[in-house]
């Protein structure tokens, strides 16, 4: 599948009914098994690959270039059309924001995330009136592309412990009048503060579901007006939680009891084994 047909593809999964769910991989290998459970798009997380890279998230310590290399690396591993987290387009500036899709449509992927967050913890959003200029920038740069590249624009509130819903709502609308695509602030936690987002704006909404006591389904989610899940981190985190578990139990108790719960050798390598899209 060629980049105009992912594109299409994933342009036709926002219009459909009901709500879908794009996994976040880390690398090709968890791309690969997620495109073997059935999913029909992916989308990077840059949290997971700060931490394969042994580095922290939303602190800048990962480069525009190696985000867009690895999603590179979980685009050829699968044929699903594939979103990646430009994380705050890797520049303060409007044109930062434009380079970065420009760079990310030239490096073959089909989607992409801009968000208001700066990355420094004394001011961790972006004045409203420049986190609009940016997403604006970032969707100059889309209209400029030959396929429909679907841009997400993020409020980052809540992430970082800014729990003003007006707020979230006002950027978020100012994103869909500037033409984002896809609104989504991280870190919705109610039912409520949900529905109040969907409610206020006419563009698909992306929720992501990586906290903990948050018990809302796929369908509870659709219920509330949510077209897109994501879950960030959380498939990169459940894996290395389990390798520290395994790990702490050769050191602390000297067994290898964890060894039960992990997927056979033959069957990953089966599925590794096959060509890319079966």
């Amino acid at each position: 599948m060629d980049q105009l047909q992912k594109a299409l593809t994933f342009k036709r999964l926002h219009e459909e009914p009901g709500a879908f769910v794009i996994p976040n991989p880390w690398d090709a290998g968890s791309a690969r098994l997620l495109e073997n459970l059935g999913f029909r798009a992916l989308a990077t997380t840059s949290a997971g690959l700060a931490f394969s890279l042994g580095r922290p998230d939303g602190a800048n310590a990962v480069l525009r270039e190696e985000a867009l290399a690895n999603a590179v690396t979980i685009d050829r591993a699968s044929r699903l059309p594939v979103s990646v987290d430009l994380e705050n387009g890797y520049g303060e500036t409007p044109e930062s924001c434009a380079l970065t899709i420009a760079k990310a449509a030239e490096a073959g992927l089909v989607g992409g995330s801009i968000e208001d967050a700066t990355g420094r913890p004394g001011s961790p959003i972006f004045d409203f009136g420049l986190a609009t200029e940016r997403v604006a920038a970032a969707v100059e740069a889309v209209r400029k592309l030959p396929f429909p590249f679907v841009l997400t624009a993020r409020a980052e509130n809540f992430v970082h412990g800014i729990a003003d819903i007006k707020d979230t709502i006002k950027r978020l609308q100012a994103f869909e009048m500037a033409g984002a695509d896809v609104l989504f602030a991280p870190d919705l936690r109610t039912a409520e503060n949900i529905r109040a987002v969907t409610s206020s704006l006419n563009k698909p909404v992306n929720v992501v579901m990586e906290m903990k006591g948050v018990g809302l389904s796929v369908h509870d989610l659709a219920e509330l007006g949510v077209k897109r899940i994501s879950v960030g981190a959380t498939l990169a985190r459940a894996a290395y939680g389990a390798m520290l578990r395994g790990a702490e139990e050769i050191l602390s108790q000297g067994k290898f009891t964890f060894a039960d719960s992990a997927i056979s050798f033959g069957d990953i390598n089966d599925i590794m084994a096959r060509p890319i899209g079966t």
